[in-house]
């Protein structure tokens, strides 16, 4: 017997959530749960189109029962929405103002070299070929991020590149920012006033309390990092201003069974948020990794463990952000893209993003530069003194990376239920798996996203009203009492 179809049903993905629930997510990720009965009859076409569920559908864009086209065109819309970060092409611009460092951190994944190291500060004309480089991107905004190394080891180029790029811009009027990453522990009151007259942003790393900070972040000189840290942490806030630093931290084996110490660290010295960011192998980490690493399962437990005691934290009162998370939920629940250069689809890797190394050689992520040191230059775009913008942002190499990572394409992601959310990472798939594609089931990146991507789904369909307010709270950067003061008040930010 032929089925008469009372209504179209739309592209979406799908895949079995928990026992009895079906999680379904379109084109321009909407989402929704479906028990399975409900799912056998809307692909069979046996589905009431009066029923609340059929409505939910339709209004989510997976079904309808009217002309497809204006429903076409809102997905569409919601689509560019979502890719919308292809617009600018690369807006972030990594300088590595030199390799030397006064720290030799044991998972440094720039090999830093010795303080006392010849050859590996950029030099005055390759850092003014940088800057008129970074000019020719069509993105009207433009984020310079000053890397090392220690970048305060070199501090007269930053500052060369700074006046110089705000030269070029009064022509150009783009939107410019300037990060400064910095251990912090060679700041000073003259580089406090650079920093200040030129609105520069300051971020930097910490891995928690003493005697974790100190086992991974090790002083050439033998002193506490971490009693360094502190005491040039508050120099800085004394003059700057208590949010002027933003913290980034590394989880290495002696931190995942600690992680609440480390949250408790990161509050008590004033911070909003943390990234929890899993050990990359590259540089040091990579032949010290059997003794600093994990496996991806061992790094996904910790994280939604340590995920639970930040929400309770935030359900308790004290605003505290899980800044990967948020990245994540801001693609779940809202149309909008983050423009996270390491998920994007294409990769971010070149189009949203590229770093320039001391030598003028020209690298789409910080990885590749990564492997080059170590003698893999597979993924070198070319160098600011011998080739063109064209040369580099429009040559084979990048082009060979954009085409083979788009995850729309790819085998293991083109079916699956996450993948608008998700994105690849071709340079880690090559360290890890000797290809640019990958092998999605075993590979680290798939494990790590697929298993946090899961749980996140888990909190949203439990729908605690506490949790979800931690959730919306951390994507519109207000706490829980400011959202509910607006929700009473009328205006509810959900919407």
């Amino acid at each position: 017997m032929k089925i008469m179809e009372s209504y179209t049903i739309l592209p979406f993905s799908f895949s079995r959530f928990g026992i009895n629930q079906m999680l379904l997510v379109n084109e321009a990720g909407d989402f929704y749960f479906l028990d399975p009965p409900n799912f056998s009859s809307l692909i069979e076409y046996h589905m009431d189109t009066s029923s609340s569920a059929f409505k939910d559908l339709k209004s989510k864009h997976f079904v309808t029962d009217t002309d497809i086209e204006p429903v076409i065109d809102l997905i569409s819309t919601k689509y560019r929405t979502k890719k919308a970060f292809l617009n600018n092409f690369t807006t972030l611009h990594m300088i590595v103002i030199t390799a030397r460092c006064n720290h030799r951190c044991n998972y440094c994944h720039a090999s830093s070299e010795d303080i006392k190291a010849a050859g590996w500060d950029m030099k005055p004309e390759v850092a003014k070929k940088v800057v008129e480089m970074i000019f020719q991107s069509p993105s009207q905004n433009i984020k310079i991020e000053f890397q090392g190394g220690e970048p305060l080891l070199n501090w007269s180029i930053v500052k060369e590149i700074v006046l110089y790029a705000k030269e070029l811009n009064k022509k150009c009027k783009k939107d410019l920012e300037f990060v400064l990453c910095t251990n912090l522990t060679l700041i000073n009151e003259d580089h406090i006033a650079f920093i200040k007259d030129n609105n520069v942003l300051l971020s930097t790393s910490l891995d928690g309390p003493k005697d974790i900070h100190d086992a991974n972040r090790i002083m050439r000189n033998g002193q506490s990092s971490h009693k360094n840290f502190i005491e040039k942490l508050e120099f800085v806030r004394q003059h700057l201003g208590q949010g002027s630093v933003s913290a980034l931290m590394t989880a290495s084996v002696i931190s995942l069974n600690r992680m609440k110490e480390i949250i408790d660290e990161y509050v008590r010295l004033g911070f909003c948020g943390v990234f929890m960011r899993a050990l990359n192998p590259f540089g040091y980490a990579k032949s010290s990794y059997k003794q600093l690493g994990y496996s991806t399962e061992e790094f996904t437990d910790s994280y939604k463990d340590t995920l639970s005691y930040i929400i309770d934290l935030n359900i308790k009162g004290t605003y505290f952000a899980e800044f990967f998370a948020s990245l994540l939920l801001t693609r779940i629940l809202t149309p909008f893209s983050t423009g996270f250069v390491d998920l994007e689809s294409p990769a971010g890797t070149g189009i949203c993003g590229a770093i320039y190394d001391q030598n003028g050689d020209v690298y789409p992520c910080d990885e590749a530069r990564m492997l080059a040191k170590a003698g893999d230059k597979k993924f070198l775009l070319g160098n600011v003194m011998n080739n063109s913008y064209a040369d580099i942002f429009l040559g084979e190499t990048l082009q060979n990376i954009i085409a083979n990572s788009c995850v729309e394409t790819l085998p293991g992601c083109s079916s699956c239920v996450f993948q608008i959310y998700c994105g690849s990472d071709p340079v880690r798939n090559y360290a890890d798996q000797g290809d640019i594609i990958g092998h999605r089931p075993t590979g680290s990146f798939c494990k790590k996203h697929k298993t946090i991507f899961e749980h996140l789904f888990k909190l949203i369909r439990e729908d605690k009203q506490e949790v979800m307010d931690v959730f919306w709270s951390w994507i519109t950067k207000r706490p829980i009492g400011l959202m509910k003061h607006v929700e009473l008040s009328g205006q509810t930010i959900k919407n």
